[in-house]
């Protein structure tokens, strides 16, 4: 917690946020992240990512299949023919070590062996979470391998300003800083081409409503099942630069995004039913929430075109993402 009463619970199972509560334009605090009550449901329950740190490799791999220096690495494959999130057994699943904590700070960390999941190389990772007086969660991860290995970590809260479980998201006010994306093929799978944002749907620049565009016909929106798509970060000189920004209007809660990460994944809810009730028995309705995955692109290991995931042992994994939240 900090000094202006935001509150956030986590829990070492999946290293995730459970709660975080923050004020609206009254002062008037509400829990705006979708989740459980207990540890069983988090165990049993049908969207397992919900506020975990993703892990080892964040979003999909064609396949499940990528080369390092000729050596042909087969993954856990969990998602139709491909490999997501980490596989079967990713980081939401498995219960980390706390290293530390206090009233404002929590330090975990997770030890991978050799090929857990298919991957090369003994990981150590790390993540610290703190809650700062200027209302920011920050999240900085650290990974060191053994041997030439991917990596690929992110925070996959799923939000909704309205407070969680209170209707859908589409009237959420979304900026992206981002002058491109990665178009998807039918399995969600980049097909490779880096592609403006202008005159499409996923033009994000100034401040839009989510659902303003969510029915237009569009291949990439048929095949995301809405918004499911990765943004090419516009880059700054800052050590963390800003990513996004979404404001819910009538309670005016704002969360902005600011990472040193490549790329972000706008998730906007597209496979929540009604089906999952969540904390305080709330129904998590259809794009009743939205993600903002700090990342690098999807499939990245098998695209040279982008950013390389590939991490030595001589130089650790090291990222951060800041959510930092308001009510102007």
């Amino acid at each position: 917690r900090n000094k202006n009463g935001i509150i956030s619970e986590l829990t070492n199972y999946g290293a995730r946020v459970v709660s975080l509560w923050v004020p609206d334009i009254n002062g008037s605090f509400d829990d705006i992240v979708l989740g459980c009550s207990t540890l069983d449901d988090y165990i049993s329950i049908k969207e397992r990512y919900f506020g975990a740190t993703i892990g080892r490799y964040a979003n999909r791999i064609k396949n499940g299949k990528f080369k390092i220096n000729n050596t042909d690495f087969i993954l856990k494959k969990n998602n139709g023919p491909n490999h997501l999130h980490g596989g079967n057994k990713g980081f939401e699943s498995v219960v980390w070590k706390v290293n530390s904590f206090t009233e404002n700070k929590l330090f975990l960390s997770y030890f991978s062996p050799h090929m857990e999941e298919g991957y090369p190389g003994n990981l150590t990772v790390s993540v610290e979470y703190q809650l700062t007086d200027e209302n920011e969660l920050s999240i900085q991860y650290f990974a060191q391998s053994d041997q030439t290995t991917i990596i690929n970590l992110t925070h996959h809260s799923f939000f909704n300003l309205k407070g969680a479980g209170n209707g859908n998201v589409n009237d959420h006010l979304l900026q992206i800083n981002a002058d491109y994306f990665t178009p998807i093929d039918d399995q969600l799978i980049p097909t490779g081409v880096i592609q403006k944002v202008v005159n499409t749907p996923f033009d994000f620049l100034l401040p839009t409503q989510i659902g303003s565009r969510i029915d237009a016909l569009d291949d990439q929106l048929t095949y995301g099942h809405g918004y499911d798509h990765n943004y090419v970060l516009n880059p700054s000189d800052s050590i963390v630069s800003f990513a996004a920004r979404v404001v819910e209007p009538v309670s005016k809660r704002t969360l902005e995004v600011y990472t040193n990460e490549p790329g972000m994944q706008f998730y906007g809810g597209n496979f929540l039913d009604g089906t999952v009730r969540g904390k305080r028995d709330k129904s998590y309705e259809y794009r009743g929430a939205f993600c903002l995955e700090t990342q690098h692109f999807p499939d990245s290991i098998n695209h040279p075109n982008f950013p390389s995931p590939i991490v030595r042992p001589e130089s650790p994994f090291v990222s951060e993402t800041i959510f930092a939240f308001s009510n102007k």
